[in-house]
């Protein structure tokens, strides 16, 4: 059998007049973990989309095992032993897993049969690959660590060798992060062979065995992980050095700009989420919220944006209250100079199905700059997008294009540029580098130091606790819905962790 599970030969592919893919050539060897890491929009999901059989290259040669291939659909792709976990998982919510592990794969028209055959190697899988998880739970009750668990045994119930991951850590905590890569590490033992997209650098240098770097459609170089190191394959993705860690100086914190004061605030279900929590931020700093994702604060976030009702407590902006328990709106308090930046830009960031223009002044689209008369000025805001991307290095540089057709890291700096530009006194913002490459991240964070030592109050808000680290002048921790801790950024990851698992708070309550 041939040493490469995967050989392309190449491979070229344009949408219109972009070129997503030039002539790649890459060889992946068996039972590997093999990094693809380049800039957003570099052209690493395409390729991996047209070896799973989702595009079609328009030139070039897939072998896999040594044999060429046809790929042209997913089905062509799964009979040829590849699997795929994509970014956003492709799972039916109100199904269980076993449901959603054999959809497509049932085998027989009485499922009685499937199902007792599905379970039975489900627990066979789960077992061999550490991927325990209850068949019978709905997906949507699961937690998405647990659901990417299920996107992987569904590939492993197709008979997939391969296995490509596209940004598996994007929505995971470090906990599960680490989880996962006992579970790959497991994959490789077994003879597997893992195909791993990522922007993250340094899981690059945990996990691979081999790395290969893209940028701008092109394959720019192939490294064995021992022998690179962070800085050479960030200068590799970008084309000149960037600076890995964030410069600052000293905040000069100002007056109080966002006052939060005894704020609680329940799910959809009931629950309690945010309980009694108080803090403020002031001009001129940048305070962060950590904590293991589920513990508040994306409910925190999205009350104090008004987007979720609050049951009791105030809010004071610039000295003036907010009623979050009653009709708070959105739009008027952008009005009043608060700005968010959403977790989820795919449900509350974007609308994907407009262009990237219309997105670019989203919720903003009554403003004066971009009306003519009663009327939207098309041409206005055709410039203003274009500045945007200009600034922001958006790409593809189109804002005409539909914003579905960008990178999960274009389409963050779409939103990051609508909501900054408007230069508000107070920014929300959610996992601002979530599904972003190291040359965008070191820009995001300049600009958020920029925000802060131009006089604005950053309430900030990440499960990346290096992130936090770096840009935080305080640092608030929650747990279980309240804040249990507040720190200078000077506090070790260990220390925070023992926070976010609630370890200290416990001790202090006994």
């Amino acid at each position: 059998m041939a040493e490469n599970a995967i050989e392309l030969i190449g491979i070229n592919k344009s949408f219109g007049a972009v070129r997503a893919n030039r002539d790649i050539a890459l060889e992946i060897p068996r039972g590997t973990i093999h990094g693809i890491i380049g800039e957003n929009g570099a052209g690493k999901s395409t390729l991996m989309s047209i070896l799973y059989g989702f595009y079609q290259a328009d030139s070039g040669e897939i072998r896999v095992n040594g044999k060429t291939a046809a790929i042209k659909t997913p089905n062509d792709a799964i009979a040829a032993g590849i699997g795929m976990v994509h970014q956003h998982f492709m799972l039916v919510e109100n199904f269980s897993v076993l449901e959603n592990v054999i959809l497509g794969a049932e085998g027989e028209a009485l499922l009685t049969k499937s199902i007792a055959k599905a379970r039975s190697e489900l627990r066979r899988l789960e077992k061999e690959y550490g991927l325990e998880v209850d068949p019978d739970a709905l997906i949507e009750e699961l937690p998405v660590g647990l659901q990417q668990r299920v996107e992987i045994l569904k590939a492993l119930y197709r008979g997939a060798e391969i296995l490509i991951l596209d940004e598996p850590t994007g929505v995971l905590t470090p906990a599960e992060a680490d989880h996962l890569f006992r579970i790959l590490e497991q994959l490789k033992e077994q003879g597997k062979t893992v195909v791993l997209i990522t922007h993250k650098l340094r899981e690059i240098m945990a996990i691979t065995d081999n790395v290969s770097v893209m940028r701008q459609g092109t394959m720019v170089a192939t490294r064995k992980t021992s022998e690179t190191t962070v800085e050479e394959l960030a200068e590799l993705m970008v084309g000149r050095r960037v600076l890995l860690r964030v410069e600052k100086g000293e905040a000069q914190p100002g007056a109080v700009k966002l006052a939060v004061k005894n704020l609680t605030v329940r799910d959809s279900r009931g629950v309690t989420m945010v309980d009694d929590v108080s803090f403020d931020i002031r001009a001129g700093e940048i305070v962060g919220i950590a904590g293991v994702a589920g513990n508040g604060q994306s409910e925190l976030m999205e009350a104090v944006s008004g987007i979720r009702k609050a049951v009791s407590g105030t809010v004071m902006l610039d000295g003036k209250p907010i009623d979050l328990t009653g009709q708070a709106d959105p739009g008027e308090l952008r009005d009043r100079g608060l700005a968010h930046v959403p977790e989820d830009r795919h449900h509350v960031g974007l609308v994907l199905a407009f262009d990237e223009s219309e997105n670019s002044i989203l919720g903003y689209h009554d403003k004066p700059q971009y009306l003519k008369g009663p009327f939207l000025n098309l041409e206005a805001i055709q410039k203003d997008a274009q500045e945007k991307i200009e600034k922001y290095d958006i790409r593809p540089a189109n804002p005409r294009l539909k914003t579905a057709n960008f990178s999960g890291g274009n389409q963050q700096k779409i939103v990051l540029a609508r909501e900054i530009e408007q230069d508000p006194g107070v920014l929300i913002v959610g996992q601002p580098t979530r599904g972003v490459d190291v040359g965008a991240i070191e820009f995001i964070h300049k600009r958020l130091i920029a925000m802060r030592d131009q006089g604005k109050a950053v309430l900030l808000i990440s499960v990346e606790l290096d992130e936090i680290r770096s840009l935080s002048d305080r640092i608030l921790v929650m747990f279980a819905g309240r804040v249990v801790g507040e720190r200078g950024p000077e506090a070790t990851e260990g220390e925070l962790g023992l926070l976010m698992a609630g370890v200290e708070h416990k001790e202090a309550a006994e």
